[in-house]
């Protein structure tokens, strides 16, 4: 299959791209400058020049292939997530990245298979129940651009195409931001996935028929969590926001509800497996 990943020299494109060379696949990244041309190919992916934000470019550099995994985002870094307005960059690519995306993929006939990122943070709190994809969601604040994205590509269906949309859990381990904070309860609960995982599972989803899949490791305790963060980063105990603060805080609130989210739909349809199930201090080395 020829696969242009989009975003991918970042923490879940690098391993994306590795998966998918060698699984025998033909491998383009987008390249937004002839600037990004060698860390593209750094990762082994051919460098294809294209706009994630011009409608003619990108469909410019999708002609050619059979299907596309959008991967990009703007997570601002940890001295930035607390304001609102760093957050505004990930949204942009999120919703007019993806809107994009969306109208290049119409005008590319040979592409049949669409794959965009997305967060498991949408889910409401579930307390202590599983929550498959057909849970309730409750999107608020940064969260809310994730769905928007997912409906402006699920558009494409009508068109024949397989449209794949991703709900992937909290990034944590090599290669994620390392923070030893719990948001909300201790008991609660929470879903991490290690980005080579995160990454197998959005390779494995070129398998799946049209649809939402989860994309996370075994649920554990937020204190479970908070214990494995805070080894790994070196400190005696991760900080604890309590609940009802975190709950009044919009940019923290979707992250402190109890989300027991699991991933059968996605194993079940591709035979996907995390290779790190439970968080732990493996998942701090060196993959």
């Amino acid at each position: 299959m020829r696969v242009m990943v989009i975003g991918a020299t970042g923490v879940l494109g690098v391993p994306a791209v590795a998966r998918l060379l060698e699984a025998g696949h033909e491998v383009s990244g987008l390249a937004r400058g002839a600037d990004r041309v060698p860390a593209v190919e750094r990762t082994g992916a051919k460098p294809v020049l294209g706009d994630l934000f011009d409608e003619t470019s990108l469909a410019t550099a999708l002609r050619g292939h059979d299907a596309v995994l959008n991967l990009a985002t703007r997570i601002p870094g940890p001295r930035e997530m607390t304001r609102k307005a760093a957050w505004a960059e990930n949204d942009h690519v999120r919703l007019s990245g993806s809107a994009t995306l969306a109208a290049a993929v119409r005008r590319v006939d040979e592409l049949r298979t669409v794959v965009q990122e997305g967060i498991s943070f949408v889910y409401a709190d579930g307390g202590d129940h599983e929550l498959d994809e057909e849970a309730p969601i409750s999107p608020r604040g940064v969260t809310a651009s994730s769905v928007r994205a997912h409906g402006n590509v699920a558009a494409l269906e009508a068109s024949g195409r397989t449209v794949i949309r991703l709900r992937i859990a909290n990034l944590v381990g090599t290669g994620a931001l390392l923070s030893p904070l719990v948001l909300g309860a201790r008991k609660d609960w929470t879903t991490a996935i290690h980005p080579t995982d995160a990454a197998a599972g959005a390779v494995a989803s070129l398998k799946a028929p049209s649809g939402i899949y989860n994309v996370g490791a075994t649920p554990v305790t937020k204190e479970h969590l908070g214990r494995v963060l805070a080894e790994a980063a070196g400190v005696r105990k991760a900080r604890t926001v309590p609940k009802w603060l975190a709950s009044r805080l919009s940019l923290a609130e979707p992250m402190a509800r109890s989300q027991r989210v699991v991933s059968r739909k996605l194993a079940d349809a591709t035979g996907w497996r995390c290779e790190l199930p439970e968080p732990g201090p493996e998942w701090f080395e060196p993959h």
